[in-house]
């Protein structure tokens, strides 16, 4: 768990990176060495972004592959001007950002025989899911359960993010879960 001063500084540096992208094109450089070692640490991210409780963009990693401190402010820039569901960001829309931020656990896989056993096995409000099958993949962070608090509703939109029909079953289906620390 991070201090309130060091999501303060996540959240300062998503903000800074949106804005420097509206005015360059590109993500903000950040300098990890310039951060406690708590936001060096490689962690995978979501960055989220709403205007008046209203999704505006939400990009994220499902794997720890870089610092804390540059994942938020490369996902905060792709959430802002690469969600292939939104235009890119304005500067009016700017001034009414409001910015989540989920930090990953380590996705582990979910053993199951078939998909009532899975269903059994989903904590809602504290499983994220990484669903794939082949070449189909998607996931729903926990704050998802909001929308969806029921597990088999749950399953069948993420089943549908993936790309697959809702009533979708294989075999071959493969489910990870994951916790987040939000805010």
């Amino acid at each position: 768990m991070l201090t309130d001063a060091q999501r303060a500084t996540l959240l300062e540096i998503a903000r800074h990176s949106i804005a420097y992208g509206l005015k360059h094109g590109e993500a903000a450089p950040v300098t990890v060495t310039d951060y406690p070692p708590a936001l060096q640490e490689n962690k995978a991210t979501f960055v989220t972004l709403t205007i008046h409780d209203e999704l505006r963009g939400c990009i994220g990693t499902l794997t720890a592959h870089r610092p804390l401190v540059k994942d938020v402010a490369e996902n905060a820039f792709a959430a802002a001007f690469h969600d292939p569901r939104f235009s890119r960001l304005t500067a009016r829309e700017f001034e009414q950002l409001h910015l989540h931020i989920s930090i990953l656990s380590t996705p582990e896989p979910v053993s199951f025989r078939d998909e009532r056993d899975l269903l059994t096995q989903l904590r809602p409000r504290v499983d994220g899911l990484v669903l794939e099958d082949g070449y189909y993949r998607g996931t729903f962070l926990p704050q998802v359960w909001d929308s969806l608090p029921e597990p088999t509703q749950f399953l069948r939109h993420l089943k549908q993010k993936a790309g697959l029909s809702p009533d979708y079953w294989s075999k071959t289906l493969k489910v990870q879960r994951y916790t987040v620390e939000e805010f």
